[in-house]
């Protein structure tokens, strides 16, 4: 059984209380932006805007530069504040962008490489580590996966480091974004993917300690990210991970934005909840918003 076509974000407006300044629930949408220029991106915001569960948004492959500044005034016109690594002028970054949270420290990025990006924010809910990833492809046929397995080595490297700083400081984490990679026996099954591309998917489960909101939410639900051009075979390659102390309401594949031409990937909505409040900061809630 296949979930696509199936729409978990709900335009404006519905009853669900997500990004509601009254609730604890949280939106998150996780979507590749496919190097849009500026028309295109246009209409991206415009539709992530429209949607309740757009709370935090983890935008991966945005072009550089002036791409990525158009971005990032139209974010904000929208009404979201956008964090990016330092270097914006690279070919392909990360953009993390929030809307009813306040970011509590700048973020921080692997200073050689804008496709990770880390950032913390409070909500009404409580405290939050986001971790907004882009995987490189495999590349050209004389550097092929090289780009790729250094990517993937750096973040397993760095992941035990990342849960414990959160788990430390009382935040829960998120992780998101396209990682290029599809879980082990994916179906289809995907000869093209080794071993070493399944295990870094499971460092996620494993070593970060971390749940596939989607499989979290759907079980062994089949549904895709991204189509093959050539053989319109689907691959499940943008993912959302969370700690255990976030809820899973809601999480499904948006193929709105892929149908539509916005995008060449459908987009990752998911409703999540913190799943208790008591014990924050030493018993204290969590922090109002200004």
């Amino acid at each position: 059984m296949t979930s696509e076509g199936k729409r978990s974000c709900q335009r404006s407006g519905n009853s669900h209380g997500v990004g509601d300044s009254a609730g604890d629930g949280l939106g998150v949408v996780a979507l590749n932006v496919q190097h849009a220029a500026r028309d295109r991106l246009e209409r991206q915001v415009a539709w992530l805007a429209s949607i309740d569960c757009a709370d935090i948004l983890v935008l991966s492959e945005v072009g550089g530069g002036d791409r990525c500044r158009h971005l990032l005034h139209l974010l904000e016109a929208a009404g979201y504040l956008a964090v990016h690594s330092d270097n914006i002028e690279a070919a392909f970054l990360v953009v993390i962008a929030f809307r009813h949270c306040a970011i509590t420290e700048p973020p921080s990025a692997l200073q050689h490489c804008p496709r990770l990006v880390r950032t913390f924010a409070r909500t009404r809910g409580g405290e939050l580590e986001i971790v907004g990833l882009y995987v490189p492809s495999r590349g050209p046929t004389g550097q092929r996966n090289v780009a790729k397995r250094a990517f993937q080595n750096e973040v397993t490297h760095m992941l035990p480091a990342i849960v414990d700083s959160a788990r430390r400081a009382g935040r829960e984490l998120i992780i998101a974004g396209d990682l290029n990679v599809v879980e082990p026996g994916h179906i289809p099954h995907h000869r093209v993917f080794g071993t070493w591309e399944h295990e870094f998917y499971t460092a996620f489960l494993t070593v970060g300690r971390l749940s596939d909101a989607f499989r979290t939410m759907n079980g062994a639900e089949v549904d895709h990210s991204w189509f093959g051009q050539r053989s319109g075979l689907g691959y499940r390659i943008d993912h959302l991970f969370v700690s255990a102390g976030l809820g899973v309401d809601e999480c499904s594949y948006d193929h709105g934005p892929r149908l539509a031409g916005l995008s060449d990937h459908a987009a990752l909505c998911a409703h999540l909840h913190f799943r208790s409040r008591e014990g924050r900061r030493g018993g204290q809630g969590p922090m109002a918003l200004p």
